[in-house]
Formats: structure tokens, C-alpha cells, sequence
């Protein structure tokens, strides 16, 4: 794992080319972690529907995390994905996530978190959110 400013950040074009180490950096300053299961796992969803991903939230330095209220073991503070989900059939989206090597799901109702960790995790942003993706089939 590699952590710097995305600036400096070591950014395989051959392996990622669907993405830059800047879309995925911190917003609020720079820095940038390649994890590269996560970042194999994300070019692999991109390249799976044949469309645009827009990724909300890439990694978080601490100080970013704990402004927007994420969880103080955040994945994001290593390298997790939020990924907007206009454009795209949800329940498709989530299931293509899944082959795709992501573990953690996080289902909002606009968006979802995914990340590499371990062990499978879901849990959901609300009971709005969790009756959205219930609605779809997925449970």
C-alpha cells in the first residue's frame, strides 16, 4: 500500500486506465492511497456494464473522514468507493459489484459503497435506503 499526495502516487495508466489517482483522492487534501485489490476490483465494474462509473468518494485522509461523519475504521480511510448509481439498473450493478471482487456493500438510496475488505459485510443508510434495495430483489 501506498500513501502520498495523488500527485506523487505511483499510477499504473496500463492497469487503471478508466480512472486517475486524482478522481480518487482525498477532496480535501490530495492524499491518496493505492490499495491495489480495490483499485483492480473498481476497473473491473467499470469495465463490466461498459459505462461510466461516477465515484463520489475515493479515499479520505483522517480529518476529511471524521468532517463528513464516516466511521472512525472507515475502509475509505485505506480505499473504498462510492459510487453514484444514475445511469444504472441497481440490483445489475450491485450483482456485477460482487463478481467483481467487492466484499463490503454500503446501499444508500443513490449511491453504493464498496469495498475489498475480508470478510463480506452489507448494511444499510437508513430505512428509506434499506426498503429501496428489498423493493429490488437483492435480499
Amino acid at each position: 500500500m501506498q500513501v502520498a499526495h495523488w500527485s506523487r502516487v505511483e499510477w499504473d495508466c496500463g492497469r487503471w486506465p478508466h480512472f486517475s489517482a486524482h478522481e480518487l483522492a482525498c477532496h480535501c487534501c490530495g492524499e491518496m492511497c493505492i490499495w491495489p485489490e480495490a483499485l483492480d476490483a473498481i476497473e473491473a465494474l467499470r469495465r463490466a456494464p461498459a459505462s461510466p462509473l461516477a465515484i463520489t468518494s475515493g479515499h479520505r485522509c483522517a480529518i476529511h473522514n471524521a468532517r463528513v461523519g464516516g466511521a472512525p475504521l472507515s475502509l475509505h480511510k485505506q480505499l473504498a468507493f462510492d459510487v453514484a448509481l444514475a445511469g444504472h439498473d441497481p440490483a445489475q450493478f450491485a450483482h456485477a459489484a460482487h463478481a467483481c471482487g467487492f466484499r463490503g456493500f454500503g446501499y444508500g438510496q443513490s449511491f453504493l459503497h464498496l469495498d475489498t475488505r475480508a470478510k463480506p459485510a452489507r448494511w444499510f443508510y437508513g430505512n428509506r435506503s434499506k426498503a429501496k434495495w428489498a423493493s429490488l430483489g437483492i435480499f
